[in-house]
């Protein structure tokens, strides 16, 4: 059999490389936007009622999901480190571990939900109507916790090897998938039952288990399990686990922190009503949207930040980043440009007339804090790929702290308007991009050994 050759797996740092890593990478997040836009969409039909609580179901289970991306984002890094090395047998020893680890958790996400949610939803939400569809709702959702770690682990192979140019096929299916059973289960078309609010749980699970049977088959079909040796590795080493959940603990406390504290701004805003609640419901979508390349570059910046100090180039980390950063806040100042100038454009999907005109200022508001997400997240990124992750959740602690003392105090114990809650995105991404920015100059991360 002829043997399978594995290409130079080390990094360079021109514009051109930046590109190629992360315009794939914005093309996979921008269809599970689509697909969460069009859940919302599709909800929206059924009354204003079902898009605010799409709201706080959608925040419950990106809770689960980002402890998911807390993983990827480790154990990116980790293969970042191990391609910059040029060692591609240790990143299918890796990859191999990552996926039993992420299986551990998303069973252990399914337990707690079963276990604590329904008490803790019930005694948060004021409405108890919106609290039974909630639970009832998490309550299935959570099942496609598995199929959406299996899936999140394909983003730190791919990503962390350069072979991002792989990732659409996963996204493209699982999106094509979404779009068909949300419009046949929510209201019942194409002989399937109406499922309402629930069917687009249902929906949601089976599209993650489509994008996961599709992105492997690709594995397979390129023959990257090979190159990487999946399978000749396959005992359990204690070494390798400890090693992928030391650098990924400090990501995901920290990303599963951030999400939980939004959990809390969303019941915070739900206090103020149904229409405040399905306001700031449509904001996530603006975040996802107008978000996507500034994520996007963040991973880039993960990657390519592991792999050139695994080639010994520490030299070249501070000019790497600001390069990365000006084209992530160039890629989002044009998003944000367009929001401003036609805000009903977008608004109009998820509502009209009064819903529209309380909205708008709460849009523009979100959208420029996209701007300061835009530099944050790449600077904080660029401490994920030193291999820092312990200052990554340093950082989060400390930004946590000043935005949930800043949410109560405005929504809460002033009881000010949601367009006023908003801002504290601006508080939580100028608190961390300030302790990122100022850790990456200091150079403190130079000499740590992954």
């Amino acid at each position: 059999m002829t043997p399978i050759s594995t290409p130079d797996l080390r990094l360079q740092t021109s514009t051109s490389q930046i590109l190629g890593l992360a315009m794939p990478i914005s093309l996979a997040l921008l269809v599970p936007q689509i697909n969460f836009i069009t859940n919302n969409i599709f909800l929206s039909g059924l009354g204003e009622q079902e898009l605010a609580s799409a709201g706080i179901t959608g925040v419950y289970y990106l809770i689960f999901a980002v402890i998911g991306n807390g993983l990827n984002s480790g154990l990116q890094a980790l293969i970042a480190r191990r391609a910059g090395q040029n060692q591609p047998k240790e990143i299918g020893s890796l990859f191999f571990h990552g996926v039993w680890i992420a299986l551990v958790i998303a069973l252990m996400g399914i337990v707690i939900t079963f276990i604590f949610a329904p008490m803790i939803l019930r005694s948060t939400i004021h409405n108890p109507e919106v609290a039974e569809k909630v639970i009832h709702f998490i309550l299935i959702r959570i099942w496609g916790l598995p199929f959406l770690y299996l899936y999140i682990m394909r983003n730190a192979l791919l990503v962390g090897t350069n072979q991002t140019r792989f990732l659409v096929w996963g996204t493209m299916a699982e999106a094509f998938t979404n779009i068909i059973l949300d419009y046949s289960f929510i209201y019942g078309h194409f002989g399937m039952p109406a499922l309402g609010f629930d069917g687009a749980a249902y929906a949601s699970i089976i599209a993650e288990a489509t994008g996961l049977l599709v992105i492997y088959w690709v594995i397979h079909f390129k023959k990257i399990h090979q190159q990487f040796a999946f399978f000749e590795q396959t005992k359990l080493q204690f070494s390798t686990f400890k090693l992928i959940l030391v650098q990924s603990s400090p990501l995901i406390a920290q990303f599963a922190i951030s999400i939980i504290t939004w959990e809390y701004f969303y019941i915070l805003v739900e206090h103020h009503g149904a229409r405040a609640l399905a306001i700031s419901n449509t904001m996530r979508n603006v975040f996802g949207i107008a978000g996507i390349f500034a994520w996007s570059f963040a991973a880039t910046t993960n990657t390519m930040v592991s792999n050139i100090i695994g080639q010994g180039r520490q030299e070249e980390v501070l000019p790497l980043v600001r390069r990365i950063v000006k084209i992530s806040f160039s890629c989002s100042l044009v998003i944000v440009i367009i929001l401003n100038l036609i805000p009903h454009a977008f608004l109009s999907f998820f509502g009209e007339g009064d819903f529209i005109t309380e909205a708008t200022p709460v849009l523009r508001v979100v959208s420029t804090a996209l701007l300061v997400q835009a530099i944050g997240v790449v600077w904080l990124n660029a401490v994920t790929g030193t291999g820092n992750t312990g200052v990554n959740l340093l950082i989060e602690f400390i930004t946590i702290v000043l935005y949930s003392v800043y949410v109560y105090v405005i929504l809460e114990y002033m009881n000010l308007s949601i367009t006023w809650g908003w801002i504290s995105e601006w508080v939580y991404w100028l608190s961390m991009f300030s302790m990122a920015f100022f850790y990456i100059r200091s150079g403190r991360w130079k000499g740590k050994v992954v």
